[in-house]
């Protein structure tokens, strides 16, 4: 069994209010649930209306498909047009 870890910081410079930054990360949260096999959750700066952590687990029992999840994961957050993604760190458990 494969379990990776990914943490990724972003910044949402639209946002204005909590409420602008909550639709933002809704967003991205529903549509990567959507597309891929994943589980997300915001895990810190809930209360920071420009900024967002999130993480991103996903399980596997072969290493390549969570490599190509991880991947895909990334990609989404390099290319998204509501955010601009400021780090991200992966860890196997």
């Amino acid at each position: 069994m494969h379990i990776v870890l990914l943490r990724a910081h972003i910044d949402i410079p639209a946002a204005h209010s909590l409420k602008e930054k909550r639709r933002v990360v809704k967003s991205l949260k529903e549509s990567t649930v959507a597309r891929m096999n994943v589980s997300v959750a915001e895990v810190g700066q809930q209360e920071v209306w420009n900024r967002a952590e999130l993480a991103f687990v996903t399980v596997a029992a072969e290493n390549d498909v969570v490599e190509k999840r991880v991947s895909k994961i990334i990609h989404r957050l390099e290319t998204g047009s509501d955010w601009i993604l400021l780090e991200v760190k992966t860890e196997r458990l």
